[in-house]
């Protein structure tokens, strides 16, 4: 009995994600992606699965147009991925990802992204997404440092300062 109590004199906190979820002023980076006919399933929209698909396709453009990410030198390997459904995504539709850099550490870093269409002249968020990169070394199978030149480039790119 003690819980309900504690629980109901504490006001009620609006949903962090929907605040952020229309956000899209904040991403420095878009892409266009254009669906394939196997990406639909039997009830005529995206798999699910291929989401991750699209945002694997977004942050490889992402790495090599806004970032010059060095591939001879260093890898970068997902260590997690998550995604939020929101709204599916139908063969008519027009669809783009943002991406961005939100933390870089010594070894990870994360990128967000949000997938959109495009209804009428305005973007409607179909997808909320996040992975964790890890930089590596595919000589010493191991985790590396992020190279000094591309995380200066994420940190200019995105204006993220230093922690």
């Amino acid at each position: 009995m003690i819980f309900k109590t504690i629980w109901r004199k504490n006001p009620r906190q609006q949903d962090k994600k929907s605040e952020l979820i229309q956000q899209t002023d904040s991403f420095k980076y878009k892409t266009n992606i254009e669906p394939r006919f196997s990406d639909f399933d039997m009830m005529g929209h995206v798999n699910n699965a291929v989401y991750f698909t699209y945002m694997e396709i977004a942050r490889a453009k992402y790495w090599k147009q806004a970032i010059n990410w060095d591939w001879k030198n260093t890898g970068v390997v997902i260590a997690k991925a998550s995604l939020d459904y929101i709204l599916p995504i139908q063969l008519e539709d027009k669809i783009s990802v943002y991406v961005r850099t939100s933390r870089i550490g010594k070894s990870s870093f994360d990128l967000e992204y949000l997938l959109v269409k495009h209804i009428n002249n305005h973007e409607v968020v179909c997808s909320r997404g996040s992975t964790v990169c890890v930089a590596y070394d595919y000589s010493t199978k191991k985790a590396s440092p992020i190279p000094e030149q591309e995380r200066n480039k994420m940190q200019i790119f995105e204006q993220l300062s230093e922690r």
